[in-house]
């Protein structure tokens, strides 16, 4: 298992991915994404996104989109997919990545700490409420500085061992009914003569 950047041509799947979980779009560029791979299926198992608020006196970076298929949950992937963007985030320039979400509680075991949304740059605190009026209303803010973050060694030991599990829901096998055909009422076109 690898996190990478992702790839101009993975926009269509990261969009699905983030409608799918209910996920943030604003201002969606693939570019700011990295995705967790499988080394041996080369399977998307996760993904997360780094965005930066360009300010006239200083930028912010804002820590959003994470997010990890059913398969791969509680192996470490969102583990690594957080820490490759905070890494990200210090090679940038930035020493504080702030993140809006209803996941603070995940968040916390990185260094992630709650603030108040008063402590937030002015172009978070705008961002905050239009994110807890039009996709998270629970969200809180959230931010760690890059030199106390850190993966605990028990994520890290999943993300090493991960691979795709059963999916929470598995796909139902098809039957005629799916396709409009009453199994009652058919006759087949091809008579076996059976």
């Amino acid at each position: 298992m690898y996190v990478r950047d992702a790839k101009n041509r993975e926009e269509v799947w990261l969009l699905d991915r983030i409608e799918e979980m209910g996920l943030d779009e604003t201002a969606f560029r693939s570019r700011d994404y990295v995705v967790a791979i499988d080394e041996e299926s080369h399977e998307k198992a996760g993904f997360g996104r780094i965005r930066i608020h360009k300010g006239d006196e200083e930028s912010v970076c804002e820590l959003t989109s994470i997010g990890v298929l059913p398969e791969w949950r509680n192996q470490g992937v969102g583990a690594h997919v957080i820490e490759r963007l905070v890494e990200y985030a210090g090679d940038e320039g930035f020493d504080t990545v702030y993140s809006l979400t209803n996941a603070s509680e995940y968040l916390s075991q990185f260094g992630f700490e709650r603030i108040e949304p008063a402590q937030l740059p002015d172009r978070l605190r705008d961002r905050l409420a239009t994110k807890q009026e039009n996709i998270q209303p629970d969200a809180v803010p959230l931010r760690v500085a890059i030199d106390r973050f850190e993966v605990p060694g028990h994520l890290r030991k999943r993300f090493k061992q991960a691979s795709a599990g059963e999916s929470e829901e598995p796909e139902p096998e098809e039957g005629p009914e799916d396709f409009g055909i009453d199994p009652d009422e058919a006759t087949y076109k091809y008579d076996t003569g059976d």
